[in-house]
């Protein structure tokens, strides 16, 4: 018997995860009225995918890593707060605050707080050009879910 790598035992897990979603997915009872698009179609497409995907990752043969034997010591080094560990607790941090934050603040606001504090922190320094990223996106995301799709999202302090 030979011992499973690495991406094997993710596919087994990703498998099962895809197992259950599809048995969740044929939970779905179908509307009354016949029409070519249903509301399950969506979830069995994407249970089946992930299931195909975790097949696919299955057979993939794993290559080497590139300096998996080696930790780049400038990385561990330094000031704390730029160390890897350090970097996912803060963004951590501030998804949970984003979350407080979401209804207080807006959807507008929180988002684009969430995009130029995160990318501010990991290093980007053209703070004019992220905050108007981040706010055309974050606007043509509002803009598209509530205007478009209908969806409810926190206005918050901005009167939109």
């Amino acid at each position: 018997m030979t011992r499973f790598n690495i991406n094997q035992w993710l596919a087994l897990v990703l498998a099962l995860v895809a197992a259950a979603y599809l048995a969740m997915a044929w939970q779905i009872p179908n509307f009354p009225l016949p029409r070519p698009v249903d509301s399950d179609l969506f979830p069995k497409v994407l249970g089946v995918s992930l299931l195909l995907l975790s097949a696919c990752l299955f057979f993939e043969r794993p290559g080497p890593i590139a300096g998996v034997d080696q930790i780049d010591q400038t990385e561990t080094q330094g000031p704390l707060l730029l160390t890897p560990w350090a970097r996912v607790i803060v963004t951590a941090i501030a998804i949970a605050a984003y979350a407080l934050l979401l209804v207080p603040l807006g959807f507008v606001l929180a988002s684009t707080l969430l995009c130029v504090g995160l990318t501010a922190y990991y290093g980007y320094r053209r703070h004019g050009v992220n905050l108007a990223t981040s706010l055309g996106v974050v606007l043509a995301l509002y803009l598209t879910m509530t205007r478009v799709m209908d969806v409810y999202l926190p206005t918050g302090v901005l009167p939109f």
